[in-house]
């Protein structure tokens, strides 16, 4: 049984896609969403000497997270579900991130939006989803967003 839904979100409108599903998984399962957003080590944590600063960006990711997750925490608590956020920093792969956070909270479904990508652009790129499937140890549910969702090419 389903009583925990965690729900990564990357901030783009894609990922968001896979929100509808969870709402109606949510409302016929009575389960607890998680939304979490992973922030990964940046560049400048590299180029940065002043420690002090390289914090301050830090925090300041942070803060922008969590009013990124605000609203839709809002929106999904004012339909009636019951629902938390929150953000965790990578120190790998954002898939090994994602797949500890689930296990860390007691998650018994991992539900994402994926890209989607085929051939040359998956070798390249990798996938995000791919390694979560592969790493869960618990069931993964991936959307692909409808076109609207999508980026415009």
């Amino acid at each position: 049984m389903v009583k925990k839904i965690v729900v990564p979100l990357d901030g783009s409108k894609l990922a968001e896609g896979v929100l509808p599903n969870v709402r109606e998984l949510a409302h016929c399962l009575g389960c607890k969403i998680v939304l979490l957003q992973v922030l990964t080590h940046k560049s400048y944590d590299y180029l940065i000497s002043d420690p002090g600063m390289s914090a301050s960006l830090r925090e300041t990711e942070e803060a922008q997270a969590c009013d990124y997750l605000g609203p839709l925490l809002s929106a999904l608590k004012a339909e009636g579900l019951d629902v938390a956020a929150d953000v965790t920093t990578a120190t790998g792969p954002v898939a090994d991130a994602i797949v500890e956070f689930a296990h860390k909270v007691n998650g018994d479904l991992i539900a994402m939006s994926t890209h989607g990508r085929t051939g040359p652009a998956r070798w390249v790129l990798g996938s995000v989803a791919d390694r979560v499937v592969r790493g869960a140890g618990i069931p993964v549910l991936l959307i692909h967003p409808k076109a609207e969702a999508e980026p415009k090419k």
